[in-house]
Formats: C-alpha cells, sequence, structure tokens
C-alpha cells in the first residue's frame, strides 16, 4: 500500500510517500520532503491547501496511481480516548483539536492538515497515529501525579508520555537485532533529539516514561528545561511573569540553549573539544541527567535485553552517548570506541563485549512506523 505519512511540526510539514509493500524493500521512501510553515500558516487552510498542491505534485510522480491509497498523520497528543490508531472523521478531528493545550503547537496542526487532506484527496482512507498511544500501558502508580483528588479529576492530569510512536519502532528494530521476540523485551529506550525522553520497556510495553503530561517534564532537552523544582515557577511568577512568559521561558528559553548558548548538540560537541565552560556544563548536564534515568529504569525493567540510542542526538552524538555511558560503569556498562565511532550507520551496538547488557543506537525513522500502522490498521478492517 503507498501511504502519504503528514508530520506537522512548530514551524514545518514533513512529508513522506511509503510503499509497505514495494519489492526492492518493505516500507521503501517514494519520496519525501519538507515544507517550511509560518507559525499562523499551519492553520490557515488556503497556504495549507496551496502547500497541499505543492505535496500532490510530488505524489503524482512518484505514486503508481498518481494520488496516494491512504494517508496517515502523526498526532502528538491522544489523552486519555486515543490509544491505538483510528480512522479520521469530523469526530477523531474535533477531539483532537479539544486536546490541544496539552499540545498547542502540533495537534491544531495536525487537525488543519487532516481537514486539508480530505479536501486534496477526498475519499482517500485516513488514519491517525497517536504519539502517546504506546505509553497507555504505564500503569496507574507510575502514571499519577500525587496532587488532590479534585484537582486530579478536574484536569487532564496524568503522565501521557512522548516519542511513543519513534520509541514502539525501536524496540521492534532492537528485538530484531538481538533476535528476541519484541513481546517479551526488556529495554530502556531513550530518544534524544532537540525533544527527549527515556522509556522503560518491559515485555515490549512501556511501564514509565521521563515526559509527563506534557512534553517538559523529563530530561534536559534543546529548549526546554526537563525536571525543576514547582517553586521555581511560583518564584517567577511572584516576581511578576505571566504564565504565557513562564511557559516562553521553560520551553523555548531553557535546556541546552540556556546552558550553552545554542541548542545544537553538533556545536556543543565542537565547543566541548574547545574546552569551553559552558558547552561543558551544558553536556554533563544532559548526560547526567539521563543516566539518572537509565540507572532507576534499569530497576524498573528488571533484566534489561539493551540499552537503546536513538533519536538526532541519540544516533548521531557519539560525545553525548560517551558521556551518558560514562556514569554507567556501577551498571556494568562501557563504551566501545570502535563501536561508538561517528562513522558507524545503522543498528550497531556500542558498548563492549563484557558489558551487563547490550548498548545499541537505532535508527529513528517515524514515517516508517506511521505507514506501517496505517496499513495495518486499513488492512484489519477490509
Amino acid at each position: 500500500m503507498q501511504v502519504l505519512v503528514l508530520n506537522p511540526g512548530s514551524s514545518s510539514l514533513k512529508y513522506h510517500l511509503r510503499d509497505t509493500m514495494h519489492p526492492a524493500g518493505n516500507n521503501s521512501v517514494l519520496t519525501s520532503g519538507q515544507v517550511n510553515l509560518p507559525p499562523d500558516g499551519r492553520h490557515d487552510p488556503s497556504l495549507l491547501l496551496e502547500t497541499f498542491e505543492e505535496i500532490g505534485a510530488a505524489v503524482a510522480k512518484n505514486a503508481g496511481t498518481g494520488f496516494p491509497e491512504a494517508i496517515g498523520h502523526r498526532v502528538v497528543h491522544g489523552g486519555d480516548r486515543f490509544s491505538t490508531p483510528v480512522r479520521v472523521t469530523s469526530d477523531v478531528v474535533a477531539a483532537i483539536e479539544r486536546l490541544s493545550p496539552l499540545a498547542p503547537l502540533h495537534n491544531p496542526a495536525s487537525a488543519a492538515c487532516m481537514k486539508t487532506a480530505g479536501e486534496r484527496w477526498p475519499g482517500i482512507p485516513q488514519v491517525a497515529v497517536f504519539d502517546t498511544g504506546f505509553h497507555r500501558s504505564i500503569p496507574e502508580f507510575a502514571a499519577r501525579y500525587a496532587i488532590p483528588e479534585d484537582s486530579y479529576t478536574a484536569h487532564p492530569v496524568r503522565r501521557y508520555g512522548f516519542h511513543g510512536i519513534s520509541v514502539e519502532m525501536a524496540c521492534r528494530d532492537a528485538a530484531a537485532f538481538l533476535d528476541v521476540a519484541c513481546p517479551s523485551l526488556n529495554a530502556i529506550v531513550a530518544h534524544v533529539g532537540n525533544g527527549a525522553s527515556v522509556t522503560a520497556v518491559r515485555d515490549g510495553r512501556s511501564v514509565d516514561t521521563s515526559m509527563g503530561m506534557t512534553p517538559l517534564e523529563g530530561l534536559v532537552m534543546g529548549t526546554r528545561s526537563g525536571d525543576l523544582d514547582p517553586s521555581i515557577i511560583v518564584l517567577m511568577q511572584r516576581a511578576g511573569a505571566t504564565a504565557d512568559e513562564v511557559d516562553a521561558v521553560l520551553n523555548h528559553r531553557s535546556g541546552l540553549l540556556a546552558l550553552a548558548g545554542t541548542a545544537d548538540m553538533r556545536e556543543i560537541g565542537a565547543a566541548v573539544e574547545r574546552g569551553e565552560p559552558r558547552a561543558v556544563l551544558a553536556l554533563e548536564t544532559a548526560a547526567y541527567r539521563l543516566a539518572k534515568y537509565i540507572a532507576a529504569y534499569s530497576m524498573v525493567v528488571h533484566r534489561p535485553d539493551a540499552l537503546v540510542f536513538t533519536g538526532g542526538v541519540g544516533e548521531n552524538s557519539h560525545v553525548f552517548r560517551a558521556k551518558v555511558l560514562s556514569w554507567l560503569g556501577p551498571l556494568g556498562l562501557h563504551v566501545a570506541a570502535e563501536g561508538n565511532s561517528a562513522d558507524v550507520k545503522g543498528i550497531h551496538g556500542v558498548s563492549t563485549e563484557d558489558s551487563t547488557f547490550p548498548v545499541l543506537v537505532v535508527p529513528s525513522d517515524e514515517e516508517r512506523a506511521i505507514a506501517e500502522a496505517t496499513a495495518s490498521f486499513l488492512a484489519e478492517r477490509e
């Protein structure tokens, strides 16, 4: 099946046309691209329609029929309602829009894309695939925040988790590489990009993850603070900051950007080599935070089959991986200089043979996961 995958971000729309049954290789990329959009343009029907005409021209050149057989959408937040892929309907679009306060940069864009795709390709089935879905298996004691019951029930307050599409695909690829059945895989999966999270996977299911109700909690990220004392927010507001100003500081002006002056790990790595103190602090802070979570999650999953690095930084920054692993000697994990080289591509190990369990790098491919989930969902309902 030829599936057009749409992945809207905060300032762009990525698209992939994938053939899930291509003879040259399962889920081959027929065409792909990225369209940059102004912030308001992600919701502007006329601008989106123009964008879809551009995407449609690329699809027409590469799809055997001139149009996709199905459309798969990445949706960041599914809330309590959506745990598995669903067929896009007007009710589903409305529900995704109602969840926008929990993912204001992404859910409105996803809903707008669904509407516009329906206009551009009427009659083509659309499927929504949710980043939060993989984490619905997290037990209540790990998902619950210790706040009063009335606050808990009055608002959608719980640990939802994110990067689930990437983590689930990484688990499948790691299990195949290790020759382990995915439903029995125990792993710690670190998806590290501009946004970053780490997930504890036991018996192939998410049992805990570092991101919470929103993507702000957890690890030190490109521009997000990650974990902090909530009293800091109270302190900022008592000093005169509005809720929107606090949100902007913690989501867009914190993290690596605040520590090093840049959110780009490539620039930080180069600055570390030059011995720049701010870059050294940023690298050590981010690596230490992740190492703490990995150590804790090694207990949560009992006997890990693997520690997995995925995402742009996780895959490509050997400096970051080495710094994280430097903290994990007490777990019996040690970095292998050859395997952790920047030149090694594809799924590969980066730990020594005498490590307690293997440390793997698994390339992230969310679009492949979305295409496969879309094709599988529709095939089951034929």
